[in-house]
């Protein structure tokens, strides 16, 4: 085998030619061809942007105004001779650097981490057997599959094709799909846009099925130049840290420039010298700039998504975290989300009237199928039975395979059900397909409603179809009674259970005509088949948590209005037929009439990817903040569209995943219910740093501004203030990051999209904290000065009562609205913790000799203690007080 380049070009071969090129077969490669292959070679992957290195993290701390401020408050210590203050702040600008470094160094990490949940899939011929494998173990000669909704893993040279069409917009430009042509053949200098046989990494399938061979990996396929390219591009911040990081530069501008003219007021009116004023203006701006909220920030969402990712929920963009706490409304899809998605056939009414009804559970074939109450061990006598179950598996893109004592089900969750039944009747899809080779196919797509393939017998060409049953009866010739069918297929429908029909024919086409298959028409009806898929456990409990916090639930299903109606009752979701609303029933709707539809219907049945975009908009049209879950190519438009797009991490397709903002691993309901849960959470603990950085900013700013009102030294240093900001405080507000759910989560309604962060709550509350802190700190300081203490004295004590003051305020600040008592400390023993270590951590410096030099502090006697933190506690009576007038206004 030639060396993994980009040769001669593969679209220029015939097939004959690359497999001898490849050493390969359209058979595939057994195991341990393919684990050399994958030792010689490497990964099939593509660059990816280098993770932030250590230096430059390390770098980035330094970049701020903060920052920059206190280099010039250094050199300007070290000017007068303050050579400790310089050396202090130096160690604090370090100490904060390391803290920075260590908790973005952890985000990334944990993002890295997210991206391993997320890795595309491959289907793959190894061995005889088709199986799922990560796309980075795929090797040059593997036989790949490829379907609907698949991201193409590797550079591919088409064996066959099914009305194949690729979207190769990310190599071409080209906006439209692309049909493929296994059968084409082209010159060696055809741009890449015409080679209809190719199919190419990073492209998405979607429309179709087909079989090739993988010809080229990694950063040697077409696409992995432009890799290299796009890896090196920086990745995006999520919108809330912009918006705080662009709020902290507009404080620190605003900041400043009222520092300098105040400033400058004092030294030329207020009698101030230039030196105290200008340790004012670095006072001011080191006690204004909140320096710590976005480093805060960006540790808080990295808890929220590993938090998120713990309970099921991964988190493809930052956005979705600040979102879901404003949902109002999910729209889910049915099969796979609110059942199980595990179908079993569990009934089956055939052409000749007779009814047949099977046991077992699951795609395990256990299980036994019974006619008019007897077991039937020779299905031989029921020809019936067998036409039915001879098209079930033949119409049929599903694997059952046993290894290992396991049985492995690859594909539709209705195709392997068809096989299990199948199997329990001694009928495998192997044997049925070499007495029926296969030649064409129409794939199922959920906007044809129906399945097809052909397959020869005896020199002529023969249809097997299966499909929602509506479809396949307008398929059938006049002999079938479609009322008496109609019937039966809603009472089936009525017990909850996902109904199919199936049929059979004779093609007009020749065997060799290569014209694509037109729907078929004229067939002979076999057969209904009745398939159970119950519920998820738990889901039942997610749609009434979902009702108490407010969030409506609407199920969007391809089934019949009557299944879906007999789930909803099941869930308690709708209980009356006008309910629900099918897909027919929304065409001709106005907008307006579409969004009356939305508020009032719970169920829409019968509906076609377009209708599920168009229910989405009207959704979003009528007020609502809109979750999508979606599995396939078709639900991709849908996602985009929605506030927050969930897709499924198991059965959904590489589009709809990429289009999503969260990705459900486990596929069930009730984690999207435990993705809102954490949503709000981190919403709320976000909320929760944000005030507890402003609010103690703002109470110095209180202190320092009527200081310089009354004549007042400076109450104090900037090194002290300093001390405040990014050592104490910040550990707890970090600590604060990791503050678990109040229980009531749940119970509230949805936070308004457009409500600010800072809105009238936090602003109440920022007001309260900032004036107790400011005032009870100025006046303190100030009768300490008018009863003759000494400057050094009276800001050693005034720095205790203001740590004294955070440390009492973070409990505050874990809830708006409840009351600080009703929140046990050990509830959260990492800001229980972060609270005493900056609370001991003071009381060191308070005894240390050259601390003491450097922050101007010394012991204090008992008594001092007791009156500071008699002090410093007034905040949370204040602060209760204001939490009782809100909840009192709030009723």
């Amino acid at each position: 085998m030639k060396a993994n380049h980009r040769p001669t070009h593969w679209h220029a071969q015939d097939l004959s030619s690359v497999y001898e090129t490849l050493d390969a077969a359209d058979v595939g490669l057994t195991e341990s061809e393919a684990e050399i292959r994958f030792h010689t070679y490497g990964k099939n992957q593509l660059p990816e942007r280098a993770p932030v290195s250590l230096g430059k993290i390390i770098i980035r701390q330094f970049c701020s105004p903060l920052i920059y401020i206190l280099l010039l408050a250094a050199a300007f210590s070290v000017v007068i001779g303050d050579v400790k203050d310089a050396i202090f702040i130096a160690g604090v600008l370090m100490i904060n650097a390391l803290i920075g470094t260590c908790q973005e160094k952890k985000a990334e990490q944990s993002g890295q981490a997210l991206k391993k949940l997320l890795q595309i899939r491959a289907a793959v011929l190894r061995g005889g057997e088709v199986r799922e494998i990560p796309a980075e173990e795929v090797v040059i000669g593997d036989v790949v599959w490829l379907e609907s909704g698949n991201r193409v893993p590797a550079d591919i040279r088409l064996i066959l094709e099914h009305g194949l069409e690729v979207d190769e917009s990310l190599l071409t430009g080209e906006s439209l799909p692309v049909a493929k042509d296994s059968n084409w053949k082209g010159r060696t200098d055809a741009p890449i846009g015409d080679h209809a046989n190719m199919a190419y990494a990073g492209s998405i399938v979607t429309r179709g099925r087909s079989k090739g061979i993988v010809v080229a990996t990694g950063t040697n396929t077409n696409v992995g130049q432009l890799a290299l390219d796009v890896a090196s591009s920086a990745g995006g911040k999520p919108p809330l840290l912009q918006r705080m990081e662009r709020f902290t530069k507009v404080i620190a501008v605003a900041t400043l420039t009222i520092a300098i003219m105040i400033g400058i007021l004092g030294a030329t009116l207020g009698g101030y010298s230039a030196q105290e004023m200008l340790l004012f203006v670095v006072a001011l701006a080191v006690s204004a700039i909140p320096e710590g909220l976005p480093v805060a920030m960006t540790v808080t969402l990295a808890i929220a998504t590993t938090r998120m990712a713990r309970r099921g929920v991964i988190v493809r963009r930052l956005t979705a975290v600040e979102g879901l706490g404003s949902c109002t409304l999910i729209a889910t899809d049915k099969t796979g989300t609110l059942t199980v998605n595990e179908l079993t056939v569990t009934e089956a009414r055939l052409a000749n009237g007779e009814t047949v009804t099977a046991t077992g559970e699951g795609f395990i074939p256990e299980g036994q199928v019974f006619s008019k109450g007897q077991v039937v061990d020779n299905v031989a006598e029921h020809p019936a039975l067998i036409a039915l179950v001879r098209a079930s598996i033949l119409c049929n893109e599903a694997d059952l395979h046993q290894r290992a004592g396991s049985w492995i089900g690859r594909g539709d969750a209705v195709d392997i059900a068809l096989l299990t039944f199948g199997h329990k009747l001694g009928r495998h899809r192997e044997t049925a397909l070499d007495t029926y080779p296969q030649v064409n196919e129409i794939p199922f797509e959920s906007e044809h409603q129906y399945a097809a393939t052909f397959h020869q017998k005896d020199g002529e060409t023969r249809i097997f179809v299966k499909g929602a049953h509506e479809r396949v009866f307008a398929m059938c010739r006049d002999d079938i009674d479609t009322l008496d069918l109609e019937a039966a297929a809603i009472d089936m429908a009525s017990r909850g259970l996902r109904v199919l029909a199936l049929a059979e024919g004779r093609s007009p086409h020749h065997l060799d005509d290569t014209r694509a298959p037109a729907e078929p028409e004229g067939l002979a009806f076999l057969g209904l088949v009745g398939m159970m898929d119950p519920l998820r456990p738990g889901v039942c409990d997610a749609v009434q948590t979902c009702r108490r916090a407010g969030v409506e639930v609407t199920m969007i299903t391809g089934d019949h209005r009557v299944t879906a109606l007999a789930i909803a009752r099941e869930m308690n979701l709708a209980d009356e037929p006008d309910q629900v609303m099918t897909g027919p029933e929304l065409n001709g709707l106005s907008s307006e009439e579409l969004e009356r539809a939305v508020k009032q219907v719970r169920v829409f049945a019968r509906v076609a990817p377009h209708q599920k975009l168009e229910i989405v908009e009207a959704a979003r049209r009528s007020g609502h903040f809109v979750a999508v879950t979606g599995d396939g190519v078709n639900d991709a438009p849908a996602l985009r569209t929605a506030n927050i797009g969930v897709a499924m991490g198991k059965e959904g397709t590489d589009v709809a995943r990429e289009a999503a903002e969260l990705v459900i691993s486990d596929d069930n309901f009730a984690t999207i219910v435990a993705g809102i849960e954490e949503g709000r959470v981190a919403f709320d603990n976000i909320r929760k740093v944000i005030f507890l950085l402003i609010s103690t900013g703002a109470a110095e700013l209180v202190l320092m501004a009527l200081s310089v009102a009354t004549g007042t030294p400076l109450p104090l240093l900037p090194v002290q203030i300093l001390w405040l900001n990014l050592v104490t405080n910040g550990i707890q507000d970090v600590a604060l990051a990791f503050e678990p759910g109040e229980d009531d989560v749940l119970k509230r309604k949805p936070r308004p999209p457009r409500e600010s962060i800072f809105n009238r709550l936090m602003v109440e509350r920022t007001l309260v904290a900032a004036m107790i802190g400011g005032c009870v700190g100025f006046g303190s300081f100030y009768w300490m000065i008018a009863n003759g203490w000494e400057e050094s004295a009276a800001r050693n004590v005034l720095l205790l009562t203001m740590v004294l003051f955070e440390n009492f305020h973070i409990g505050n600040c874990r809830s708006e609205t409840k009351s600080a008592f009703t929140l046990s400390p050990l509830r959260s023993p990492i800001l229980l913790s972060g609270t005493l270590l900056a609370f001991l951590i003071h009381v060191m410096v308070m005894h240390l000799p050259f601390m003491q030099q450097i922050l101007g502090t010394a012991p204090v006697s008992a008594e001092t203690w007791l009156v500071a933190m008699a002090l410093a506690v007034l905040v949370v009576p204040a602060m209760e007080l204001h939490k009782w007038s809100w909840r009192s206004r709030s009723r």
